[in-house]
């Protein structure tokens, strides 16, 4: 390949000139030698060297985004809507700054760390990590670092956080489905962490503050290691009759239940009313449109990206703890019990 040098030496020109050309700062060059430069790019097919140039500024030009999944709930982890789109916009946001984004998702945090530290990344970021994670990472990657969507309680580490009001959205959605008549409302989830233990709480806290006794029945917890989705809604659809409204976790979990139900004659919301959290694609798209919690996945992100690069570049990131607003969306899956 040939090289700048190589270049400045057969336009008589100097190796600055020629860089200037290739990375856009052309004010101090002439029309006719920016034409020649670019000529000569053109013939050779030169392609910059990003790697060289980096190591020159003393960085990689990478950003690392790590996701700890569970194994058994997904084959693959970049089908959910959320995930998918959160990394669509970290990967637009990165490369605006003129870096790169690698990503890798795993259920082990042994192989994500190994994974990120081979990158010599300048930053990472970092989604479904637990406490024993966030302990590794720090002890083993020396590297800045934003959480997404974490809760690692009183911790003794310091970790910035970028995530939602999670145990408000949900206070608000199932205080929703009280004031709508509903009573008997079961919380479905594939876990109790995290996330999802503070949507939980809200849950609780809206059927404690309404007077609605809490049953450990009330808590259907979807399996993940089921073999397939059908598998895994089959006890759904025998609890229904139990209930009047279903809280779910997720839009994921909400779309998936009413369309099962619905294919076994119970009605959504005639019979059984659900309602979700996230307000992603399949919020809109299942019949009848789901009620839901919404929040703004690429605002998020953007965050995330920023105050990591403020990290980076050691400047003042602003709060450690982001907590950003949700809305209630009102749409077609519940019903009001007179």
């Amino acid at each position: 390949m040939i090289t700048i040098k190589k270049m400045a030496e057969m336009l008589g020109t100097s190796t600055t000139t020629v860089s200037n050309v290739i990375h856009g700062k052309t004010g101090e060059v002439s029309p006719a030698m920016v034409e020649k430069v670019k000529r000569l790019i053109e013939e050779y097919d030169y392609v910059p060297n990003i790697n060289a140039r980096n190591l020159a500024r003393n960085k990689s030009g990478i950003i690392g985004l790590a996701m700890k999944t569970i194994r058994e709930k997904y084959d693959n982890f970049m089908t959910d809507p959320f995930a998918g789109e959160l990394t669509g916009a970290v990967e637009s946001f990165v490369r605006a700054k003129g870096y790169f984004t690698m990503l890798y998702i795993s259920s082990d945090i042994t192989e994500i760390i190994n994974s990120v530290a081979s990158w010599n990344a300048d930053g990472l970021i970092l989604m479904g990590m637990q406490t024993e994670d966030a302990i590794l990472l720090k002890q083993k990657v020396k590297k800045p670092m934003v959480f997404v969507d974490s809760y690692f309680g009183d911790s003794f580490f310091e970790y910035v956080n970028v995530g939602i009001e999670d145990q408000k959205g949900s206070y608000e959605i199932t205080d929703y489905l009280i004031q709508k008549g509903h009573r008997k409302i079961a919380f479905l989830a594939d876990n109790c962490l995290g996330v999802d233990y503070h949507r939980f709480k809200g849950y609780r806290a809206a059927m404690a503050e309404a007077g609605i006794p809490y049953e450990e029945e009330n808590f259907i917890m979807l399996e993940p290691g089921s073999p397939d989705m059908p598998s895994l809604l089959s006890n759904v659809y025998r609890r229904a009759g139990d209930f009047t409204a279903f809280v779910c976790a997720s839009d994921f979990y909400a779309a998936n239940i009413i369309n099962y139900l619905q294919d076994h004659g119970i009605r959504v919301p005639e019979d059984l009313s659900v309602v979700g959290f996230d307000d992603n694609i399949y919020s809109n798209m299942v019949r009848p449109a789901l009620t839901t919690v919404h929040q703004d996945v690429t605002q998020k992100s953007g965050i995330a990206v920023e105050k990591l690069f403020h990290m980076i570049r050691k400047e003042d990131y602003g709060d450690k703890f982001e907590q950003l607003p949700v809305y209630l969306v009102e749409r077609n899956s519940v019903k009001e019990i007179k």
